[in-house]
């Protein structure tokens, strides 16, 4: 028998892949891959333009898969790097007008799954288990 930390790990893990997978076909049709829509979503909504690096870094990917990506959206039209105004080595990425309208898109699309799938969840059970998450994440930063 699964301890309860057992449980909430296995649980965590399968519905955080699951909701992907689930999204990722939600957004099959746009054409993108989901490493591009997410980092496009990523991008939108930094509150300014990030650095290739800082953007690697929130979606937990290696820098040269990230340069690769940002090559890929470039040719797509979705986004430009700039040069930092600051310091001539960084190049710092920014959305395209087609790239707004992708990610509106994708957050339209987004935005309806959650309301579909949390639809039926408790209000109150809701706010707990993301309470939980959070203080989880905050944890799991610290060990950083």
């Amino acid at each position: 028998m699964k301890t309860l930390e057992e449980r909430f790990s296995v649980a965590l893990h399968s519905t955080a892949r699951s909701w992907r997978q689930v999204l990722d076909r939600r957004m099959k049709d746009l054409g993108i891959s989901q490493a591009g829509w997410m980092t496009v979503a990523m991008v939108a909504k930094a509150k300014q333009p990030q650095s290739q690096i800082s953007l690697a870094n929130d979606l937990g990917i290696e820098g040269p898969s990230m340069v690769a990506m940002l090559d890929r959206l470039v040719k797509a039209g979705l986004i430009t790097r700039e040069p930092s105004p600051t310091d001539r080595r960084i190049k710092l990425v920014v959305l395209t007008e087609d790239g707004h309208a992708l990610y509106r898109q994708v957050n339209s699309k987004a935005t309806a799954l959650r309301t579909e799938l949390l639809r039926d969840i408790d209000p109150d059970q809701l706010l707990l288990a993301t309470s939980l998450l959070e203080r989880l994440q905050a944890v799991l930063e610290s060990e950083a």
